[in-house]
This record gives C-alpha cells, sequence and structure tokens, in this order.
C-alpha cells in the first residue's frame, strides 16, 4: 500500500513538498502568479507534470525488467511523453504519447516493442490508472 504526504510549504508561497512511501522529499508547485513577482518562476515541479513523470518512470522501469529478463543488453532507456491537456479546468489529459529511444547491443526490436506493450498494457499501475481518461499512444526508436 501506498503512504504518500504533501505540506503546504507557508501562507506566501505557491509550494508544497512532497514525500513518498519511502521518505523521498520532492517540491511542487502551481503556476507563476503574474501578479506577484516572487511566483514568476517555476521553482519545482508543476503537479500535472507529475503524473506524466510517474507515467514514464513506472513504464521505464517495466521496459528495463522485462528486457533485462530477456537478456537483451539494453545500456540506455530515454522516454519522452508529450501530454494534451484541456484548455479549461480541470485541464484534463485528452492524449499522451510517450516516445522510448532505446539503445544497446543487438536490441531485438520486436522483444522491445513487445516489453512496452506489457508495461502499458499489464504491469504499469499508472498506465493503468490513465487508460479510458487518456488516449495512451507510443513510439519507439532503437539505437
Amino acid at each position: 500500500m501506498s503512504n504518500v504526504a504533501v505540506q503546504w510549504v507557508g501562507q506566501n508561497s505557491q509550494m508544497f513538498m512532497g514525500r513518498d512511501s519511502f521518505g523521498h522529499v520532492l517540491m511542487a508547485g502551481s503556476w507563476p502568479d503574474e501578479e506577484n513577482p516572487a511566483w514568476q518562476e517555476w521553482k519545482a515541479i508543476k503537479p500535472s507534470d507529475l503524473l506524466l513523470l510517474s507515467l514514464a518512470s513506472c513504464s521505464a522501469y517495466d521496459v528495463v525488467m522485462i528486457l533485462r529478463r530477456q537478456r537483451q543488453k539494453l545500456s540506455n532507456l530515454y522516454v519522452n511523453v508529450h501530454g494534451q491537456q484541456l484548455p479549461e479546468p480541470p485541464y484534463t489529459f485528452t492524449d499522451i504519447h510517450l516516445h522510448y529511444t532505446a539503445e544497446g547491443e543487438d536490441l531485438d526490436p520486436q522483444k522491445v516493442e513487445r516489453a512496452i506493450k506489457l508495461s502499458e498494457e499489464k504491469y504499469c499501475s499508472v498506465a493503468a490508472t490513465i487508460r479510458g481518461v487518456a488516449n495512451l499512444t507510443h513510439s519507439l526508436t532503437i539505437k
């Protein structure tokens, strides 16, 4: 079971400190405020971007583990995610595209593609949660 927490950093900020189930900490924030010069810059991760990062890291973990079990010589995996949101609140994601770039020695493209599909359709809890709300697609480049 997951147990995470978020604490507001203070009355004069739009910043929140989050803690995951293992005690790792990150900072999250809201849109920069045009009327308050102190809040002009992003100083933390945008919460909706955390969802995309969660999806990418969940799937990347699965892909790496699956390819290791298949004895594929993966040396690097990069996942770039593009999320399309509605223009009005609550800015729901409608389309999310993951582009995987896999590097390694003699990688079998079919095995890499199968690992991605297994992650997105069977193992990744974040993908399972998002699927049905947003259209998930992916592409792959092997170097």
